[in-house]
């Protein structure tokens, strides 16, 4: 029985990250938030980043650096106009968190700046190698005490809701439908601005460093309303999650090769200066692709990154929670190298948004890695993702709050008299491993054209499954989180299909050479149906 009165607030927030957060903060004292998260608000992936956020925060620094190392890592294709926006704010969103309480890593006095792989300069502001977890610690406990926003776990976005759907007129987002996974029931949701702060699709990948919640929910959701979606087919691969059978998606920091980390075959042999001037340093689509060659060339499961030549204090110092965890699993870092492989870890691509975050349909933003904002372009250089959460959260809210808020209709609520318990979960399970892997198989690091087609030969099959099992059992977190899947890989092979160069993280053995003339994958929904 579905929920007989919709819920109505100023702003809904569909993420608990470091943009959903901030955002919400940022909104409170004079909107009614609410924060829909499908799980716990910790189980989003800003808790997992370590390294930390890229600001210029050192006087020898300077704006104009940072934008252009920015400029470098996006090969071509990162926003000009969006890459200065983001930078030119990076500042202020760091002393916004330190006003907050974040406890930032500091020397003599002064924040600590450490430096990544892309970077000019020491311009990373952390916390030890556990940033993000401290962040989020600190806005949740924020939010928390917020009154004026409403917190509601267990809650996974199913579809939004909007005017055209409803067959009126002007277009706009009306709202949402959510499981409420406690009560199993889709509950209706509306407000005059819908904020989709839902992170990347790494779960698309078999082998990735994101949480389990990373299922590309609002880009998907925001596809189907009608909204573009920008360069999709740019997932960057961290070079370093470590290999272990007992652990998956436990990330080795970019910042261990910032701070000397030696990527080194088996024998001890150091490859990176058989790939790169920049050696370990160099931008991560080049690290992930000389690994993956490394591997492939010697048959290898994966490779070494030793930190061992660098005293066990100044280890023990700068990276207490990996020296921990690989401590757990027998690996002493200060006297051993660390085994690694690539994994997806970044979806660069996303929501189409301007520089207020707002999306192609009126009364929706998307902010984060769920969002195309013009920064990241063919490959996110290190750390500028957590202050682009930060500044277009803000200017996300910024927006919402110098907009005045158009009365909402009543809409319909969610109709499940027709549908059934599904009697076939293992159809899910399956499906959602098929996908994984040949994503994973044929489009990875390396692409080819016949790859790309059998990609999109068995993504035709399964939407087909899946959209069948969608129209008659009862929705379930696992059902619509494959559904989303389904459609982020669609979007992801589009893309790489049209892309007929190698470009920054996608590389093409058809197309190896760079075209020349930079520009980005839009592609635009055409409803020749009803939206599901």
């Amino acid at each position: 029985m579905s929920q007989a009165i919709p819920r109505d607030f100023d702003v809904l927030i569909v993420g608990s990250g470091l943009a959903g957060l901030s955002a919400a903060l940022h909104l409170a004292p004079t909107h009614r938030v609410a924060i829909l998260t499908k799980r716990a608000m910790t189980d989003g992936s800003s808790g997992w980043a370590q390294g930390g956020i890229a600001a210029v925060m050192d006087r020898n620094d300077s704006f104009d650096s940072h934008v252009d190392d920015t400029l470098v890592a996006g090969a071509g294709l990162s926003d000009p106009a969006a890459t200065r926006f983001v930078v030119e704010h990076a500042p202020e969103s760091v002393d916004w968190l330190r006003s907050l309480g974040v406890p930032f890593s500091e020397e003599d006095g002064h924040l600590h700046l450490t430096r990544e792989g892309g970077h000019s300069a020491r311009r990373i502001v952390h916390v030890t190698d556990a940033t993000g977890a401290a962040v989020q610690r600190t806005l949740i406990e924020r939010v928390r005490r917020t009154p004026n926003i409403t917190v509601l776990e267990q809650h996974m976005l199913v579809d939004l809701i909007y005017a055209a759907k409803l067959g009126q007129q002007p277009n706009r987002c009306l709202g949402l439908y959510a499981l409420d996974e406690r009560t199993d029931e889709v509950v209706t949701f509306r407000a005059p601005h819908t904020i989709l702060a839902t992170g990347g699709a790494g779960k698309v990948y078999l082998y990735t460093t994101n949480p389990d919640t990373a299922t590309g929910d609002g880009i998907a959701a925001a596809w189907r309303a009608g909204c573009r979606v920008t360069n999709m087919e740019f997932i960057q691969f961290h070079p370093t999650c470590l290999y272990h059978p007992h652990v998956k998606n436990f990330l080795i920091s970019e910042a261990v090769r910032g701070e000397g980390g030696r990527l080194m075959l088996p024998d001890g042999t150091r490859f990176m200066p058989n790939h790169d001037p920049r050696l370990e340093l160099a931008p991560r689509d080049v690290v992930a692709r000389a690994i993956d060659f490394e591997m492939k060339k010697h048959g290898l499961d994966c490779v070494l990154l030793d930190i061992s030549h660098q005293p066990p204090e100044f280890v023990k110092e700068h990276f207490p929670n990996i020296y921990a965890r690989c401590l757990e699993l027998g690996i002493d870092i200060t006297k051993q190298p660390i085994p690694v492989v690539p994994a997806a870890h970044y979806t660069c691509g996303g929501v189409h948004t301007d520089l207020s975050g707002r999306t192609d349909l009126a009364g929706l933003h998307a902010i984060g890695e769920t969002a195309y904002t013009g920064l990241h372009g063919a490959n996110r250089l290190a750390s500028n993702s957590l202050v682009e959460c930060m500044v277009f959260a803000r200017s996300a809210s910024n927006d919402i709050l110098a907009t005045p808020m158009p009365p909402v209709p009543p809409v319909p609520q969610w109709d499940d008299s027709r549908v059934t318990d599904a009697d076939e979960a293992v159809v899910i399970s399956h499906n959602w491993d098929e996908l994984r892997r040949f994503m994973w198989d044929y489009v990875g690091i390396v692409r080819t054209n016949k790859r790309l087609d059998r990609a999109a030969h068995r993504i035709e099959l399964l939407q087909g499954e899946i959209d069948e099992f969608y129209g008659a059992f009862h929705v379930t977190r696992d059902l619509l989180e494959l559904r989303n899947l389904v459609t982020v890989a669609d979007l992801i092979v589009r893309s790489a299909k049209s892309r007929h160069e190698s470009r920054g993280l996608h590389f093409s053995r058809d197309y190896p050479q760079l075209a020349p003339v930079a520009v980005p994958t839009i592609l635009t929904p055409i409803h020749e149906r009803p939206v599901a």
